[in-house]
């Protein structure tokens, strides 16, 4: 049987599409190699979503074609959210592609590599419980898809337009799926959507995401359960109170995209930064210790030195805990593509790393409060720059997109991997905490 590397660009709900596929090719038999050189048929799931992603997914594609013409029986195989958008400009700019497959057949992979017949889809695929997956995260921790697609209508954001309007699974099915991780030996559960607080409206739930957390925490076996992407103005009171049980982790991933009014009725957002700082203020009240994480995008047409000064402020006031800034990215039919482009790149580049600045300070600051404590941490193994390290988080930090603790290696170390385990802070720096286990 022909060996299959597949190399998934983006973000974590791409790897999960990711992860669907070579489930599905590993139940039809094929092996998987990491090196693209090795591999008969080469796999590339793209991002569509901003130009720099975009960039990275033709680099890509660049790339497997000189593979190509060095292996010629090699199979290239171009599928995602990039395909999906550009698909016709894509297919005449390399025609050295074999196959395309955008979004609304993840599940057709095997077809696609096999050259059969299949029924297209009419909507954006998303796999339930039933689905076979091949996990790409450690061991210890996996992300579980719970909806697709997106009704919101940011002016800026191209996902609606590539995955269509949200559509939530069933309750049940999720259910299913993360017990099934815990008899596994999963730890963590990272829930990702698009929007997570919206989960469930789509079927008529008003409190979806609140019921959905009730159900996982009666599955002992889960030690965290963490969410990620929601929207500020669907965080309810009964996704407070529950953001309080013990084994789900107080943290938020909450993209407010701007402070300044202006800028955030031109994006169609209905959160200002007033309005925020009300609601940080609230959730820190009510959650103590909660770990707050945002996104942000400079350079969208009006921001001039006022509208930055606003969200500079807003920054240094809000102290979020983990912070990322995008460079603003003019999206073909997106409503703010009539706005134009009229802010420099240089400028945007120099606002962006601005906001990182303020934010490295805020960052290492609230790092120096842990020093001396100690914090659960779920221990994921040894460190790829140093073996004699062992790498873990803690509740306050989400997998991939923030900081670590790196820990002294004890010689007994492989017990405590794939574990939650009591460590001590004994240093930190902007992003990561330095610690030993605490026996």
């Amino acid at each position: 049987m022909k060996k299959i590397a597949l190399i998934s660009y983006g973000c974590a709900k791409n790897l999960v599409d990711s992860e669907v596929m070579l489930g599905h090719m590993e139940k039809a038999g094929y092996s998987f190699v990491t090196d693209p050189e090795e591999a008969d048929i080469l796999v590339l799931n793209t991002c569509g979503f901003i130009e720099p992603a975009k960039k990275e997914s033709r680099d890509g594609l660049k790339d497997a074609v000189a593979l190509k013409k060095k292996a010629k029986k090699k199979k290239i195989i171009a599928v995602g959210c990039y395909v999906e958008r550009y698909k016709s400009l894509l297919h005449q700019e390399y025609p050295e592609i074999d196959a395309w497959l955008g979004v609304k057949d993840f599940d057709k992979i095997v077809s696609v590599i096999e050259e059969k017949e299949f029924t297209k889809s009419q909507n954006s695929y998303l796999y339930d419980h039933t689905t076979p997956r091949f996990r790409q995260t450690p061991p210890s921790w996996s992300y579980v898809k719970i909806s697709e697609g997106c009704s919101h209508e940011c002016s800026f954001c191209s996902i609606p337009l590539i995955k269509g309007p949200y559509r939530s699974r069933s309750i049940s099915s999720v259910f299913q799926e993360i017990e099934a991780l815990s008899f596994q030996g999963v730890k963590e559960i990272n829930l990702i959507s698009q929007d997570t607080t919206y989960f469930g409206r789509d079927l008529g739930l008003e409190e979806g995401l609140t019921q959905l957390l009730q159900e996982l925490l009666k599955i002992k076996r889960i030690g965290w359960i963490r969410i990620l992407y929601g929207y500020a103005e669907e965080i309810t009171d009964s996704l407070v109170e529950i953001l309080q049980e013990d084994r789900i982790c107080s943290y938020l991933d909450v993209p407010f995209q701007h402070s300044n009014p202006n800028i955030i009725k031109k994006m169609k957002r209905a959160m200002d930064g007033k309005r925020a700082l009300t609601l940080i203020e609230k959730l820190r009240n009510r959650i103590p210790g909660i770990a707050l994480r945002t996104s942000l995008v400079v350079g969208f047409p009006g921001e001039g030195k006022k509208e930055f000064e606003d969200l500079k402020s807003f920054v240094r006031e809000a102290r979020f805990d983990h912070l990322g800034v995008f460079t603003y990215s003019r999206e073909e039919d997106t409503s703010s593509f009539a706005l134009g482009d009229p802010v420099k790149e240089s400028v945007k580049n120099k606002r962006k790393a601005k906001i990182l600045e303020i934010q490295a300070e805020i960052s290492f600051q609230k790092n120096e409060k842990y020093f001396g404590r100690q914090v659960e941490v779920l221990i994921e193994g040894t460190s790829t720059d140093n073996p004699n390290v062992l790498v873990g988080r803690a509740k306050f930090q989400a997998p991939e997109v923030d900081g670590v603790i790196l820990i002294d290696r004890p010689d007994d170390w492989i017990k405590v991997v794939n574990s939650i385990q009591k460590v001590e802070i004994a240093g930190w720096d902007v992003y990561d905490l330095y610690g030993k286990l605490a026996r």
